[in-house]
């Protein structure tokens, strides 16, 4: 996520409340992508070390675990401007050209010069950034979708390009004795009915029986991988993308809850403050008097019911509404009173991170030397691959 300081409803329930929930199923990492946010903030990047701190601090908030997952900041992690720098040299710039958000977001940002291989190699570092990791799973909504076809595309072109070790056929044979009789000829069965049959559930398959093998090492299960699929040594992992509901979150204003809109409610903001903006919203416009009858469909209240109301609520709603026999106050109270007792919980677990900030930097100084680990393992894969490794 890149840091834009204070988190509001929108990022949580489009996010946050995800990321909570993937921490339990998955081992995995979240970072601060401070470098993206030079992409398109390179001629004014003051604030960005504020606005990660404040972000980091509303991650934890919303419920993130650093116990049960990875917290780092991008920059401090320089292999990913390595692997970066190295995916550049064989990505072909067509690629990059026809990523479907280059020439939207330019035209959206039209005020600002994007005409900087940055913004153009973002896609890339993107890449970079989950390749890194080897990384299966990237939870993205759908308009992300091309982003991780692109990283597949590179992955697959770079194991293409460097994954051909000598030997690499009788190396891979080798592994498989290593295995054991009996799943080597499950292996082998898996692997004919996929190069044979194209039965791509054997595929599947014949990971989770190398997940099993846990004498194997890093290099042979790499080998295994490739030789199971006809192609060579797997050393970037092809990401899958892990699809995410969007965020129903409106703003008070009824659109899409947004910081360009100013229409939003941060995950701290105090009571005082979201009573009166939930108060002020705007209503049915044909509902002038207490008497007139409304209807909720005209009415931004009503999409924050959606999301916060349960079905004897609305249905309350729909009921007093479109018979004058509530007013527009007594409307928007359950919605103030659902949002201040979701907030509660995060102001609760912000408050020790605000007392002492150096649990924040502590929580991603012990993330980013995490991160570091993985990436340098990566990394000295691929410079070995590349035939870069100077040792």
């Amino acid at each position: 996520m890149r840091p834009t300081g204070s988190l509001h409803l929108g990022h949580y329930h489009g996010v946050l409340k995800n990321w909570v929930q993937l921490q339990y199923e998955y081992p995995c990492l979240f970072f601060v992508a401070d470098w993206h946010a030079l992409t398109t903030q390179y001629d004014d990047p003051q604030g960005i070390v504020d606005s990660t701190w404040e972000m980091v601090v509303d991650w934890l908030a919303a419920g993130v675990d650093p116990a049960r997952a990875t917290l780092f900041i991008q920059s401090q992690v320089p292999e990913h401007a390595e692997l970066h720098l190295l995916l550049s040299m064989m990505v072909p710039l067509g690629w990059l050209e026809r990523v479907p958000t280059y020439k939207d977001q330019q035209e959206k940002l039209e005020n600002k010069d994007l005409s900087t291989y940055g913004f153009l190699g973002y896609p890339l570092l993107q890449s970079a950034d989950i390749l890194i990791y080897r990384a299966d799973k990237v939870p993205v909504g759908e308009d992300q979708v091309p982003h991780i076809e692109f990283s597949r595309e590179v992955a697959r072109r770079f194991n293409h390009l460097y994954g051909r070790e000598p030997g690499f056929a009788d190396k891979a044979r080798e592994a498989v004795k290593k295995l054991g009789s009996k799943r080597a000829r499950r292996y082998e069965e898996l692997r004919m009915r996929f190069q044979q049959q194209g039965e791509q559930a054997a595929v599947g398959q014949a990971h989770a029986l190398l997940d099993e093998a846990h004498d194997l090492s890093h290099a042979d299960r790499e080998r295994l991988c490739g030789y199971l699929e006809g192609t060579g040594k797997m050393i970037l992992v092809e990401p899958g993308a892990l699809l995410t509901e969007a965020s129903r979150m409106p703003g008070v204003d009824g659109q899409k809850m947004s910081k360009s809109y100013g229409n939003t409610i941060t995950l701290r903001e105090d009571a005082t403050s979201v009573t009166q903006k939930i108060r002020r919203m705007p209503t049915d416009p044909a509902r002038i008097r207490r008497t007139d009858v409304g209807d909720p469909d005209k009415c931004p209240v009503w999409q924050l019911h959606q999301v916060y109301s349960d079905a004897a609520c609305q249905a309350w709603v729909q009921q007093g509404c479109r018979s004058a026999g509530i007013g527009c106050l007594d409307c928007k109270q359950p919605v103030i009173d659902a949002i201040l007792r979701e907030q509660a919980p995060m102001r609760e677990r912000a408050q020790p991170f605000l007392d002492d900030p150096q649990l924040v930097r502590s929580i991603i100084a012990d993330g980013n030397s995490k991160a570091r680990h993985l990436a340098r393992e990566t990394m000295r894969d691929v410079r070995q691959a590349m035939g870069m490794d100077y040792r």
